[in-house]
């Protein structure tokens, strides 16, 4: 009988010894988890809404559609005959961006004959300078005449991919195959002010695209403007 109870009186020790060792969960320990658990899914957010690829010189270039000043939808697969691009991220307010709005209407008019058209995009959110506002574009294309699209990246989803930071800036695509690959990026020549330009990279760099050649330099330092944005995450460092 005594044994018995021994038997008993140890068995129930073990017991509580074991429920005192027994993991708890608290209030902090769930408050930590969902804290955890937001701040995860905030990074992967904010991974989301930047670009996981921007271009490289050499890779395939995805077409896109933007709307022109016109009000038309616009994209590359709308000129089957061209032989490539000269994509120019501008806006309306930077004082670079007037410096070369002549020459970008000289290279377009030169160039879109011999097979490369210019593209003119707006990265500019209105919301940091309201010059670059949809209605301002269009005021702007019509004032000077603009010979080729100027198109508006509403939501900033297209200067990121290609990597753009200035206005101007300046990306030259080929058409190899079926496919555009990015053959030049940079800045139009070498001096905001025309009388003072040495070296007109972007012009050299569609000679040799007509020669059937690499261009060479195929990519310069672009200065201008900075891109303007309330999503820092947008511009490439």
């Amino acid at each position: 009988m005594i044994k018995q109870s021994l038997i008993m009186l140890l068995f129930l020790g073990l017991f509580t010894a074991c429920q005192s060792e027994a993991p708890k969960t608290t209030a902090t320990d769930e408050t930590n988890k969902t804290e955890q658990t937001a701040e995860t899914r905030g990074k992967t957010e904010t991974a989301e809404t930047t670009p996981s690829k921007r271009y490289e010189l050499g890779d395939a270039v995805a077409d896109f559609k933007l709307k022109n000043v016109d009000g038309n939808m616009v994209s590359l697969a709308d000129y089957p005959e061209a032989k490539g691009f000269v994509v120019i991220f501008t806006c309306n307010h930077c004082p670079f961006s007037i410096a070369y709005e002549d020459r970008i209407i000289a290279l377009d008019k030169k160039y879109k004959e011999l097979g490369y058209p210019v593209i003119a995009i707006n990265p500019n959110d209105p919301e940091v300078n309201e010059d670059d506002s949809y209605p301002k574009m269009q005021e702007r294309a019509k004032e000077k005449g603009f010979s080729f699209p100027y198109l508006f990246d509403e939501g900033q989803n297209v200067f990121p991919l290609f990597g753009a930071t200035k206005t101007p800036h300046c990306f030259l695509l080929n058409k190899e195959g079926d496919a555009l690959k990015l053959v030049y990026k940079g800045a139009f020549d070498d001096s905001k002010e025309a009388e003072e330009v040495s070296k007109t990279f972007l012009a050299d760099a569609l000679e040799a695209l007509l020669k059937n050649e690499a261009p060479s330099p195929n990519s310069t330092l672009a200065f201008g403007c900075s891109i303007k944005t309330n999503d820092k995450s947008k511009i490439a460092e």
